[in-house]
């Protein structure tokens, strides 16, 4: 068993780690909130611009020659992955990671991968692969539609001069504090889908007309989409930090408290080996 002083020590650096986990769990929950109100706010408008364009797409038919919907032979594909720049999130950014991998070796295996990743964890646990085309770890700092329509114009003009075939997005969609699910969402190029062809042909008007509407939308909607993957990543963030942290902070509560009980007991168990000595030693100058 420990001494006295080493329990002593071991019980003032957890309650110091207890602290420090405590204050980064309140920090994460203030920073949620927003980032929370951010996703929940912008869902509904990207994802009806994203059905718009898609349903407009799907009544032209081929008669758009706007670059960002052509298919092409998927040979070299894109990957974004986006993380985050700090840790302490539990398994948020080891899951995109591991997805990452899996997407590389499993699904595009023969294929000529590249990455681009948002988030210094993503660029530093994908480093060995060799294949990280382009690094963004500077958009946390400052993230705004601006700053994540920069990557995504760098991505569209990839696509569309034929450097890349297909882009996916591998990001944490945000479910609530507790719940984040790995998203991997097709990204380019854009696919009408064909269950919604009826209902877009409806007797609309369009001014000036659909191929003008299509061709000035589709750059504003795969930047707001690339805006809305990373918000959700971010909240995601915020949320899996508050989890981690509070249950490291349950475990460091738990425990001290055993730390003290064993401290209390090697306690009385040396003030009961000195009052021992002091009967045995009296008894003997007695004898």
């Amino acid at each position: 068993m420990a001494n006295l002083k080493e329990i002593r020590n071991r019980i003032a650096s957890v309650s110091s780690t207890m602290q420090i986990t405590s204050a980064m769990k309140m920090v994460s929950a203030a920073k949620l909130k927003k980032a929370q109100d951010a996703i929940t706010a912008m869902r509904p408008y990207a994802d009806t611009l994203t059905e718009l364009i898609q349903n407009l797409s799907s009544t032209l038919e081929g008669d758009s020659q706007n670059p960002y919907t052509q298919i092409r032979d998927k040979k070299k594909t894109l990957i974004v992955c986006i993380t985050s720049n700090r840790g302490l999130c539990g398994a948020f950014n080891a899951n995109i990671i591991k997805k990452t991998r899996q997407l590389i070796t499993e699904e595009f295996a023969g294929q000529d991968v590249r990455l681009i990743t948002i988030g210094k964890k993503g660029s530093e646990g994908l480093n060995k692969t060799g294949k990280i085309s382009s690094v963004h770890d500077n958009v946390f700092d400052d993230l705004t539609y601006e700053n994540a329509g920069k990557i995504a114009q760098i991505i569209m003009n990839q696509f569309a001069g034929g450097e890349i075939d297909e882009v996916v997005l591998v990001y944490n969609r945000f479910k609530n504090a507790a719940t984040q699910n790995v998203q991997v969402e097709p990204y380019l190029p854009i696919v009408s889908d064909s269950q919604d062809t009826e209902t877009s042909s409806a007797d609309y008007i369009f001014e000036p007309s659909k191929s003008d509407i299509v061709n000035e939308l589709l750059p504003k909607s795969l930047k707001m989409q690339l805006y809305k993957a990373i918000r959700d990543s971010f909240a995601s963030e915020h949320g899996a930090r508050m989890t981690a942290m509070h249950k490291a902070t349950d475990n460091a509560t738990e425990l001290r408290d055993q730390l003290k009980l064993t401290y209390n007991k090697a306690r009385q168990a040396a003030i009961t080996n000195e009052i021992l000595e002091i009967v045995g030693g009296a008894e003997a100058l007695n004898a």
